[in-house]
């Protein structure tokens, strides 16, 4: 821990929502709605799923009353931070028939700054991920620099881990590592229930400036740790990455994606909640009269079968060809094009797999069934 930690009580807490709003930014954090931990605008901290915590397994997840008063005990939910910066429908512009002809007119919408309360280690690493394809490269998504134009990151080290969590295979999480503006640990044992809190950003240490904070004494910042070393100690799954990309490159015909193709109903869920699956499809709509058109940007999937249509038909076909695409693309390819995986170890796409499909299950027969592993290790 840094030899900056500070602590906020509490009872104090509403003092960063506060702080956040005078910025004029709109504050999204979790919130408990229709039986799911969900990020939603928020603007007290009576918002937050106080004392609720989310039990995750393979198709399944349910919330339920923690023995605790925490504001951050959740895991993660169905939605990740990918929902406001990068929408699932975006108008790129509408048309209407004038006397001239048709007038193209582009939406304004004014931008809003966003302040974003409780995101994962994961998720920082989703977004960072999402920033260097939607950002950082030669075409930038307009729509997605907008929305992260003077984000303001209010992270989270996680205090447990769920049953589908797999960060500490992928390098991610329980410890938040980089890119926030404040991270914090929740603190609730026999001395109380606080906050430490680190900066990791100019703004953040502004903000830290604007709290009723004391420096976190020498146990405080012992116990944060421990808490997050507990936490990396109780994940629910692993994957063994090393080799990996190699290997799902080598076993494009393992008989381990026809028995997955027997269960995977290709409804795209796993792409749909991934914080990272980034794909979109344009749809063009017009009205009954012709006299108003619009074009629409729309999330889609790889497990769809117009997602690899070409002239005369689509290339994926098969559920195991398009389930082998989602994986090895994930855990392989991506690394290719992005130099890392597109895989963050939310576990997600295992809660909300409506067969329970595990990827890291998946890879695990992958890797016992390759003839690398099924003659001792020779290939």
């Amino acid at each position: 821990m840094s030899q900056s930690a500070l602590i906020l009580e509490r009872e104090d807490f509403r003092h960063l929502l506060a702080a956040l709003g005078a910025e004029g930014r709109t504050v999204i954090g979790p919130t408990l709605r229709d039986g799911a931990i969900i990020y939603d605008e928020i603007s007290r901290v009576e918002d937050l799923p106080i004392g609720w915590r989310d039990e995750q397994s393979p198709g399944r997840y349910r919330v339920e009353r923690s023995d605790r008063p925490a504001l951050f005990d959740y895991v993660v939910g169905p939605q990740s931070w990918k929902k406001i910066l990068h929408p699932p429908a975006v108008k790129l512009w509408s048309a209407r028939r004038t006397a001239e002809g048709f007038t193209i007119d582009a939406p304004v919408e004014p931008p809003r700054r966003y302040a974003f309360l409780g995101v994962r280690g994961c998720e920082m690493e989703a977004i960072a991920r999402l920033d260097r394809i939607l950002l950082e490269g030669e075409y930038v998504d307009s729509t997605y620099a907008a929305n992260r134009e003077g984000l303001f990151l209010v992270a989270v080290n996680c205090g447990r881990s769920g049953g589908n969590c797999f960060c500490t295979s992928m390098g991610t999480g329980p410890r938040v590592k980089r890119g926030y503006d404040l991270v914090l640990t929740e603190l609730i044992d026999a001395e109380g229930h606080r906050f430490l809190l680190e900066a990791g950003s100019l703004r953040g240490e502004r903000m830290l400036a604007e709290l009723p904070v004391r420096i976190a004494a020498e146990a405080e910042q012992t116990a944060a740790t421990a808490l997050i070393e507990a936490t990396a100690a109780g994940m629910g799954r692993q994957v063994e990455t090393a080799g990996l990309r190699e290997l799902l490159r080598e076993q494009s015909n393992s008989p381990v994606w026809d028995e997955v193709a027997q269960r995977c109903l290709t409804c795209a869920n796993c792409t749909m909640v991934c914080p990272t699956c980034f794909c979109s499809t344009v749809e063009d709509v017009t009205d009954l009269t012709g006299d108003h058109a619009e074009r629409w940007q729309k999330w889609d999937s790889c497990f769809t079968m117009d997602f690899s249509y070409l002239h005369g038909g689509s290339v994926r076909q098969s559920t195991r060809s398009r389930y082998r695409q989602w994986l090895t693309h994930k855990m392989s390819t991506w690394i290719d094009q992005f130099g890392e995986p597109g895989c963050v170890g939310c576990g997600r796409c295992i809660t909300w797999c409506p067969v329970g499909i595990d990827l890291t299950a998946e890879i695990r027969a992958i890797r016992e069934a390759s003839p690398a592993t099924t003659n001792g290790g020779r290939s």
